[in-house]
């Protein structure tokens, strides 16, 4: 066997590793720089981009778990998709997305600058002939005379030309918005200077610094000084996002970046005073506009800086951008009277709270619950009903939410308005009370007396909820009522005094299950009726002991419909599950204004390459790339020249159509074209 038989016989495997190298790179360099791996990317990108816009970025995961439920909570957690832009895999995609179009851009570069200075002059009449766009002709003058025009037409229509002559003819090779070329350059160039800029303002060394375990996110919600420094972000971090909130009269000099179930504490080379809050609103109660004045204590500074910022008007100091985002209650301080609903027996407590703080309050029963100052909201429009019965919004004033809780952290969220509210023709306190803040309110109607006060129906409660006043007053009721034998006057009594203590421990609820215990069942519907009307009669006879009280003499329409509404809230305590009513007398406001402090270095890096990227797509669409060969040789018998044209265009071939159709008649036919009319003026030509 001859060298040259090894050579083919040789196994593919055993060939030498160099020989296929160059393959497997041009493979990878293929595949990276591929418009298919471009486009899915792109894709990939579209679709973040999508998400990140329909799903709220960056709230609690406790806001998320409440919305989505705790399956679809798990997923979209672990997809990273409660913070698109920052999760790992979309930084992975931008990092791809650069890699690929560099490797586009590497390979077609050379091929772009090459097409933009070569005319190829290297045809054929053939090759000229095969073109969509061409036209042959015998003319009468000489190949310079035409040749000379040829170029003169040419300049004038904006292209540039090379001639060569070569084997008896001469060929003119023209091109015109070569620049169409550099679009497609720009346009990649600018989508890597895009994602450069990206990738350096993103979380990138966040994310580094966690992975390598010198960071750690905090996912407790304590005061700053109680951050460990694990939880710190370096000083160095080159860009980030986050946010503060600085109550009037306060500062501070770090700001907290949300990261997953928790965030990261961003220090900052200077401090942020909160001098004063204002807000604005319309006359429904929502917010119009708010802004902040701020007092910049910097160190590297003579003098701090006073400065303004308002919505869309923020402060740009140092490569920091400060944005007003949003406000909420600075820690306003709260003047409380817990009324009680329960026993007589504890008087009412004057309770000094704080937004934000927690107390303990003692409860009837011997037992402490925890209250928890939640939020302070000045304004409040909540849609009520009027005297018509029709829904419409009425201006609440001040409200503060609250937590009721049991010492196993258990509780109910509550809303108490310091105003009383008309609703339906009658003045009402309210009280709101959910499950959990994803819930909606159900409310506590308190009806309001003459003098927009709960004292009557504090009166009236603290009554009920006396032994020794629902024995007097059942007496009193037993005996001026003259259906009643006077042999039964006692028993009469004993019973509505006993209805009574029941209606007060636990409403209608509590009188119908004493009835359901001791009457057989087939006459506990008589029973109930004729129990309900005994203990109206109690209640009605309690009422007309508190009129006395007050000087009134007869009851009116309103006196009977505070009855009947004290005799509601009273049944609907049960539900409440409340030991008090926290009426609201007084407040001094304090607002916190939510700053948003974002460093971003590769802004300027984004806006170039969106310049490029704008510059590109402009060129590309908007500027076609014409290429015209024009071949001129004498004909055989020697007496004129035979002329050959043709030319292409990558973009508008209707209308390169139709340019072509003009430069045959300026060329070829040299018909001069008047602009204003369109005529024609023939020359001596023979055309094919």
């Amino acid at each position: 066997m001859s060298n040259n038989e090894q050579a083919a016989g040789t196994p593919p495997a055993s060939r030498p590793k160099a020989a296929r190298q160059p393959r497997r790179t041009r493979v990878i360099v293929d595949f990276m720089g591929s418009m298919s791996l471009a486009i899915t990317l792109l894709v990939a990108l579209a679709i973040a981009s999508v998400i990140g816009t329909v799903l709220v970025q960056n709230e609690p995961y406790t806001e998320y778990l409440m919305d989505y439920g705790p399956f679809w909570h798990e997923i979209f957690a672990g997809m990273g998709l409660y913070q698109v832009y920052s999760a790992t895999w979309f930084v992975l995609v931008v990092a791809f997305l650069v890699i690929s179009t560099s490797f586009c851009v590497y390979r077609q570069t050379p091929g772009l600058l090459k097409d933009l200075r070569r005319y190829n002059t290297q045809v054929k009449e053939k090759s000229l002939r095969a073109f969509n766009s061409s036209a042959t002709a015998d003319l009468d003058q000489s190949r310079d005379e035409f040749l000379k025009h040829a170029h003169k037409v040419l300049k004038a229509q904006g292209f540039r030309a090379r001639e060569k002559s070569h084997d008896g003819h001469t060929v003119i090779a023209a091109m015109r918005g070569r620049w169409n070329r550099m679009g497609y350059l720009l346009t990649h160039v600018g989508i890597v200077v895009i994602c450069v800029g990206a990738l350096a303002d993103g979380p990138t060394l966040l994310k580094l610094n966690e992975w390598l375990g010198n960071i750690e996110i905090e996912t407790r919600s304590v005061p700053i000084s109680e951050v460990p420094r694990s939880a710190w972000a370096p000083k160095s971090n080159p860009s980030f996002r986050g946010s503060v909130e600085i109550p009037e009269g306060a500062s501070a000099n770090v700001v907290f970046l949300p990261m997953r179930e928790g965030y990261f504490v961003q220090p900052l080379p200077f401090r942020v005073e909160l001098e004063e809050f204002r807000i604005e609103r319309f006359s429904t109660g929502t917010e119009s506009s708010y802004e902040s004045d701020l007092i910049i204590h910097d160190p590297n500074r003579d003098e701090p800086l006073h400065h303004t910022i308002s919505v869309n008007h923020p402060l740009i100091y140092n490569g920091y951008a400060i944005y007003q985002a949003s406000f909420a209650d600075g820690g306003t301080r709260l003047d409380i009277d817990a009324i009680p609903l329960g026993a007589e027996a504890l008087r009412e407590l004057e309770i000094p709270g704080r937004v934000f703080q927690e107390m303990e309050v003692p409860t009837p029963d011997g037992d402490t619950r925890i209250i928890e100052f939640i939020n302070f909201q000045l304004e409040n429009v909540v849609p009520l009903l009027d005297e018509d019965g029709v829904r419409e919004n009425r201006h609440m004033g001040p409200s503060f939410d609250f937590r009721l809780m049991d010492r196993t952290g258990h509780g109910l969220y509550y809303r108490n308005y310091k105003h009383p509210a008309l609703q339906e023709g009658a003045m009402y306190f309210l009280s709101g009370v959910r499950e959990s803040p994803a819930d909606e309110f159900h409310y506590l109607f308190l009806p309001a007396d003459a003098n927009d006060s709960l004292e009557r129906f504090r009166t009236y409660l603290a009554m009920l909820h006396n032994a020794e006043v629902r024995t007097a007053i059942a007496r009193q009721v037993a005996r001026d009522d003259d259906t009643v034998p006077d042999e039964q006057t006692q028993a009469i009594a004993t019973t509505t005094a006993e209805l009574m203590g029941l209606f007060a421990r636990g409403g209608y609820m509590a009188v119908h299950e004493e009835i359901e215990r001791r009457v057989p069942a087939e006459r506990v519907e008589e029973v109930r009726d004729l129990m309900i009307r005994i203990l109206h009669a109690g209640l009605q006879g309690l009422y007309m002991e508190v009129l006395q009280d007050e000087g009134v003499v007869s009851i009116q329409e309103e006196e009977q419909r505070f009855l009947e509404d004290t005799i509601s809230a009273i049944n609907a305590i049960s539900l409440y599950q409340s030991p008090f009513f926290f009426h609201l007398t007084d407040f001094e406001h304090r607002e916190a204004s939510g700053l948003q402090i974002a460093r971003a270095p590769g802004q300027s890096t984004v806006y170039t390459g969106s310049v490029m990227l704008i510059v590109g797509i402009f060129l590309l669409f908007y500027v076609s790339y014409q290429r015209l060969w024009i071949m001129a040789r004498r004909q055989q018998d020697g007496t004129g020249t035979h002329v050959v044209m043709a030319g292409t265009s990558n973009r508008h071939q209707v209308e390169f159509e139709e340019r072509f159709a003009h430069l045959k008649q300026w060329i070829i036919e040299q018909k001069p074209v008047d602009a204003a009319s369109g005529n024609t003026h023939a020359s001596n030509n023979k055309n094919d």
